[in-house]
């Protein structure tokens, strides 16, 4: 198979959603040990100290006003979608809000045209599509769960819609860790403004301390492999992949939390692999110019 940016994006991706799911699991695993303001502080301070350790000096280079604009911005949205989803896990089993997240492809590649000007083309518009009935599938509208919990997932779509189409304009000189810094700082400081209205801090036993580390080490590799992708590949190419999130949700879902899937969610996931590898063939049989670098990743 010829690569080429798209696949690296694509890739990168996979990996992505791979390693924010498990983080995901590793949150719902701590469930009530500790208030999720706590949860989200402590994984966003840890996030960000590792990060200044590993950048060091490159913390000193400069960083133009625009592109610091964008990763504030890049930081609020990712606050906000942590916390409209982890609001909806707690009432939600997981495969079935990453199921109701895959609406993120579809809303991050209609939203690429007017923001960012990429045209999408009708082949991957209906691999999209196809993604998507696959989801449905899988959530079946109108089946028990679906109220309040889904537009809290649905606001984190929106949020990580933001999210992503930020990354596309940041400079190319702009490291992908430091974004992951000012992004983990981000949710760190969203969870220290909410905390004094959760009640007092708790302390940690070492199952919850073990998880905390999980879901941290985790999240970084979320957070870098979502970032590099988007700014690797195509936003219309490249935002599909995130439905290999709920392939790991569901296989999860199961080793972790008993919950098997019925036969209409294997087949909304069966779906969603093909039209991922639709996607890869077609991308793989298509003439392309010469590559060029990856900007910052």
């Amino acid at each position: 198979m010829t690569s080429s940016p798209n696949l690296h994006g694509a890739a990168l991706m996979v990996a992505g959603m791979t390693s924010f799911t498990l983080s995901d699991a590793c949150m719902k695993a701590l469930g009530t040990a500790m208030p999720l303001s706590q949860s989200l502080l402590l994984r966003g301070a840890a996030v960000t100290l590792i990060l200044a350790l590993v950048l060091g000096r490159a913390l000193a280079e400069p960083v133009g006003r625009r592109d610091w604009g964008i990763m504030l911005l890049r930081a609020a949205a990712e606050a906000g979608a942590a916390w409209f989803f982890f609001l909806a896990l707690a009432r939600m089993p997981l495969a079935n809000l990453s199921a109701v997240m895959q609406a993120s492809p579809l809303a991050i590649t209609l939203a690429a045209w007017p923001v960012l000007g990429q045209r999408v083309g009708a082949g991957r518009l209906l691999a999209i599509l196809g993604g998507l009935a696959g989801v449905l599938l899988i959530v079946r509208p109108g089946a028990e769960g679906w109220g309040w919990p889904v537009c809290q997932a649905l606001g984190s779509v929106a949020c990580v819609t933001v999210r992503d189409l930020a990354s596309r304009g940041l400079g190319p000189k702009v490291p992908t860790p430091l974004v992951v810094l000012v992004t983990g700082a981000g949710v760190a400081l969203s969870g220290a403004l909410v905390a004094p209205f959760q009640g007092g801090w708790v302390a940690l036993d070492g199952r919850a301390a073990l998880l905390l580390a999980a879901t941290t080490v985790f999240v970084m590799g979320g957070y870098g492999g979502i970032t590099a992708a988007m700014r690797r590949g195509e936003v219309s190419f490249v935002a599909p992949f995130r439905y290999a999130g709920l392939l790991v949700a569901i296989v999860v879902g199961v080793a972790a939390f008993g919950t098997f899937p019925d036969s209409p969610t294997l087949l909304g996931a069966g779906v969603v692999v093909a039209t991922g590898l639709f996607t890869l063939l077609r991308e793989a049989r298509r003439p392309r110019p010469e590559e060029e670098a990856a900007p910052g990743v």
